[in-house]
């Protein structure tokens, strides 16, 4: 297995227009191709992945704490668009040009809103959180989520403070009560688990309330426009996760033009840090176009 998680090379907060922080962590060589990552529910920006890849792959892997979450500033009714454009300001700031992007789990729609907005040039979707308030997943969800899915559109507010009452501790039960086996080996290991009860507690630090914003949005209707999309995406989901997408993001990678859908066997939710390193080489090869080979 390749070494899941080290703490970053390189910390700080990019000042957006109007006054907003947006922060950010750094792997990797400065000069490297950049990749912003988009991270998964209620992490900070301290829960990077693939070292091993990003040093050998010349990669500057640069990972952000969304709105709310961690050091960023809060944005209270945040919309994907608007997500969109603070990481389009952060990009021209920061002269990364249009940076690659990989948008896990809960992160996949806010990824997602970044490419069809045009302001990364290649994404990859890792164990994305699906759309689970299409229609067409309406029967294929367990009882509960279906509720939540319910609530998030009858009453966007009253949901919103049912997410705000999530703790870290309450996310890792979570995480651990609805996990295979094949990703507790990962997330149980002594040196991941530290680094992801780390980057909860940092994600939580100034309340829930960025969490549960992320939360709606990523539980409702996505106005996201997915036809939009004109850049390479590649769409991975491990064999054994069940519980980002009810159909493993086969729907999902149908309704972006020219997207690739990838199941990857013996892992699960944690394909992000069991498969980095393909992961990685993919999406490099779309922006670089250097020759890279499997």
């Amino acid at each position: 297995m390749e070494t899941p998680v080290i703490p970053p090379a390189r910390t700080g907060e990019h000042l957006l227009p109007g006054g907003r922080r947006l922060g950010w962590a750094e792997w990797g060589p400065p000069d490297g191709t950049p990749v912003l990552l988009c991270p998964g529910a209620a992490t900070s920006r301290h829960l990077g992945f693939g070292a091993e890849a990003v040093a050998e792959l010349g990669i500057r892997l640069i990972s952000l704490d969304r709105p709310g979450l961690g050091v960023s500033s809060p944005a209270p009714g945040r919309t994907f668009a608007g997500f969109a454009e603070d990481i389009r300001r952060l990009a021209e700031g920061r002269s990364l040009g249009r940076p690659a992007m990989v948008g896990n789990s809960q992160g996949a729609p806010f990824a997602l809103a970044c490419a069809a907005s045009g302001v990364v040039g290649a994404l990859a979707v890792v164990a994305g959180a699906d759309e689970v308030a299409a229609p067409h997943f309406a029967e294929a969800l367990p009882p509960e989520l279906r509720r939540l899915v319910e609530l998030v559109r009858t009453d966007p507010d009253a949901a919103e403070k049912v997410f705000a009452g999530f703790t870290p501790q309450a996310m890792w039960d979570m995480v651990m009560a609805n996990s295979p086996a094949v990703d507790l080996a990962v997330y149980q290991e002594a040196r991941f688990a530290a680094a992801y009860r780390a980057a909860l507690d940092e994600a939580f630090a100034q309340g829930a309330e960025g969490y549960a914003r992320d939360t709606v949005l990523a539980m409702g209707r996505w106005d996201i426009d997915l036809s939009a999309i004109d850049v390479p995406v590649d769409v991975w989901y491990g064999a054994e996760d069940f519980g980002h997408s009810p159909d493993q993001g086969r729907s999902l990678t149908s309704r972006i033009p020219g997207a690739v859908r990838h199941v990857v066997p013996g892992t699960g939710g944690a394909v992000l840090w069991t498969r980095a390193h393909l992961i990685l080489r993919a999406l490099v090869r779309h922006v670089r176009g250097d020759g890279l080979t499997d």
